[in-house]
């Protein structure tokens, strides 16, 4: 891999793989793959195969689609190379890239389909796939993200997933699991499905339930207009708003010396990270809004994404794309707050006010978002709640969403006029707003099962919200760790920070993992939890990646040599 800083912001004006048309409520979302747009230059993107490079604009779209084009209904994703949907993702890419980055790479494809399938199952405007023409591997996968597929008809066009037989790996974006969890083929011709390299096409296809629609080369369109038009009837969007334009972020990466320790940072209008490579960790700072904020749907529009609520969920998306892949040894992720508490709650009232309006949905949603690429990023979330913290609400979720937190009993008794104690408020927004993969709110998460006394654990945390609670009445109802006091504050926190430095990053990656998601199992975290952990595997052993694996050996004409043992 190269050192080159990969950069996640971008833009219409910067594409060079796709092409996005907007006619009335559709959208046609057209791959044509640059060959030698890739992102680094050992391998070329053929015939619609794809990189990261692809999907940051891929994932750029869906957002612009949400937010710049409320008209549009329905989002019809095809190919632009003839007789080619997509390739999936690029062998040598994949040869060639680290460990890490193929595991990184695989994490946010699956959250760019997964928020395929969130607009249409959040923000009215249904994914459907023209599949017009071979749709191989990821390609397939991103068919499976839309909630219809329709493939043409031409004796030629397949569906397939030929990972196993051909690169010894799984689909890396949800593949497996999308198809028996999703379209509920079953489960032998699943299997059937999978280990065949030609995949399936036709009639066959539809009868195992792999696409939903078939039309031959000559009225092919004609599906696609009518599937179209009967599921723009089913959405919500409205028809005569004004689109939010997403401008670019404005970032800067500085390197320098704290003390005796390097760091660097990255800084935002509110989000700054601080990197201390010392200690491995990156402190993360998000800022109150310091100036009024819309309270209706109008001035939200008006305010565009120079509003606080996008600025920072834009921000600390970024923030966290740009830490996973380019700070990949940097393991603990400390997150601070710092403003006026009653800043954020005024600033979040409008999305409990105004729920159903389609921009504060999407305000809304982008936040879950978020909040969930934060969950399964293989880092250790700690939280500190000191004095001049604003944890509330959409905030107080990083204490929540925390493997280990951390609040100040009182307050810096050392300065000469003490701040008030440290607080965090619980707040609608911690009821629902912003789900985790399991279904269930990261406070339900905290308290699955821990039902004591007459109220369960969770209906006293409940009992609390729009309360501002100092460290003692939190770790009564039990939203923090620890409270330490001031004398022993500095002490706790770089003992937690020394010791987690000092342990083995995978099995740390594994342990917090199992603990996060607790309580029902769904696609979602099957596709996080189950399919990472055994990607993540595979991509280690040497019959993928060996010096006689299959990604080593595919397309030079010479079959890999498999080690025959089952483990």
């Amino acid at each position: 891999m190269t050192d080159k800083t990969i950069d996640f912001r971008t833009d219409p004006s910067l594409y060079r793989h796709w092409s996005l048309e907007v006619d009335g409520d559709r959208a046609t979302v057209t791959m044509s793959v640059d060959p030698d747009g890739g992102l680094r230059d050992d391998y070329e993107l053929k015939t619609n195969s794809y990189d990261l490079g692809v999907d940051i604009e891929l994932y750029d779209i869906t957002q612009r689609l949400r937010f710049e084009h409320p008209g549009v209904k329905v989002v019809v994703v095809t190919g632009g190379l003839d007789k080619i949907f997509c390739a999936g993702a690029n062998i040598q890419m994949l040869a060639g890239a680290t460990h890490e980055h193929k595991v990184n790479f695989c994490k946010f494809t699956n959250e760019t389909r997964n928020g395929i399938e969130d607009a249409t199952a959040n923000s009215g405007q249904t994914w459907l796939a023209a599949v017009n023409g071979t749709a191989a591997g990821g390609g397939y996968e991103l068919a499976l993200a839309c909630d219809e597929i329709l493939l043409v008809d031409d004796r030629s066009s397949a569906v397939s997933l030929p990972e196993i037989p051909l690169l010894a790996v799984l689909p890396g974006t949800g593949g497996l699991t999308r198809v028996v969890e999703k379209r509920h083929v079953r489960r032998d011709l699943a299997d059937a499905f999978a280990t065949r390299t030609e995949g399936v096409r036709g009639r066959t296809a539809v009868d195992w339930g792999l696409v939903d629609h078939l039309a031959p080369a000559s009225g092919f369109e004609q599906l696609v207009t009518e599937r179209t038009s009967a599921r723009a009837l089913e959405s919500d969007r409205p028809d005569d708003a004004v689109g939010l334009t997403l401008p670019p972020l404005d970032r800067t990466l500085e390197s320098g010396v704290n003390g005796n320790q390097k760091s660097d940072m990255v800084s935002y209008s509110t989000v700054a990270v601080a990197i201390d490579r010392s200690n491995g960790t990156a402190t993360i700072t998000i800022s109150a809004p310091t100036d009024s904020q819309p309270t209706n749907p109008e001035e939200l529009a008006s305010a565009g994404a120079a509003s606080w609520l996008l600025t920072a969920v834009r921000e600390l998306d970024d923030a966290i794309l740009h830490l996973r892949f380019n700070e990949t040894t940097i393991g603990t992720w400390i997150f601070r707050t710092e403003g006026n508490p009653q800043s954020v709650a005024e600033a979040e009232a409008i999305l409990a006010t105004h729920a159903e309006h389609w921009l504060v949905r999407e305000v809304r949603g982008y936040w879950a978002r978020t909040l969930k690429r934060l969950d399964v990023s293989a880092r250790t979330l700690v939280a500190v709640v000191e004095p001049r913290s604003c944890f509330v609400g959409l905030l107080a979720e990083l204490v929540l969403a925390a493997d280990r937190s951390f609040m100040l009993e009182g307050s810096w008794e050392d300065e000469d006029e003490p701040p008030p104690p440290a607080t965090m408020r619980l707040t609608e927004a911690n009821l629902g707003w912003a789900p985790m993969g399991n279904g269930l709110t990261r406070l339900q998460t905290r308290f699955w099962g821990r039902d004591v006394g007459e109220a369960s654990a969770y209906e006293k945390a409940v009992a609390t919200v729009g309360k501002d609670l100092l460290a003692a009445e939190a770790v009564e109802v039990e939203l923090i760790t620890f409270a330490p006091d001031d004398l022993d504050w500095h002490d706790e926190v770089r003992l937690m920070v020394e010791e987690r430095n000092s342990f083995s990053p995978d099995a740390l990656t594994g342990m917090e993992a199992n603990y996060r998601f607790v309580g029902p199992e769904t696609m979602e975290t099957k596709i996080f939890s189950r399919l990472s952990a055994w990607q993540n595997w595979i991509f280690q052993r040497p019959n993928a990646v060996g010096p006689q694996g299959a990604l080593q050996r595919f397309g030079t004409g010479s079959r890999p040599d498999f080690d025959p043992n089952r483990v």
